[in-house]
């Protein structure tokens, strides 16, 4: 019984310890996309919904690069991975814009809040779809 719930508090351990850096992870990815969301948004007044995806497409390679160095090693093919993660990606950039679009248009938010709500919410998203289908053992 006690080999069993050392097991059990190990893979707890180990799971606390990956979501611990995939925030760090995340966090980089989401500076990026913050900023150039709010760059397409606010001087170049690109509508939120096509700023949305402009930031969401380069934030999810900054993901993906720092996601590699830094705690999801993989010996799989570069590309393969890469086209992979830009496949599941697309549900949480779908994610993503239906937020935008109901905090902007039907909450009266402002672009930024709702970017970042949306950002905390598909993190969740992205973090799960990496670990079970991406990159599980």
């Amino acid at each position: 019984m006690r080999k069993v719930k050392k097991i059990e508090n190990t893979k707890i351990n180990e799971n606390i310890k990956q979501i611990m850096l995939y925030l760090i992870v995340g966090s980089g990815a989401t500076i990026v996309e913050w900023i150039v969301f709010f760059l397409f948004d606010h001087y170049l007044n690109i509508h939120y919904m096509i700023a949305t995806s402009l930031a969401f497409i380069l934030s999810t390679f900054a993901n993906w690069v720092l996601g590699r160095l830094i705690m999801f090693k993989s010996s799989k093919n570069t590309w393969k991975e890469l086209v992979q993660i830009y496949l599941v990606s697309i549900a949480g950039l779908l994610m993503n814009l239906m937020i935008m679009w109901i905090a902007i248009t039907k909450l009266g938010f402002n672009n930024m809040f709702s970017k970042i709500a949306a950002t905390g919410i598909v993190f969740f998203w992205n973090f799960i779809i990496r670990k079970l289908l991406i990159y599980r053992n």
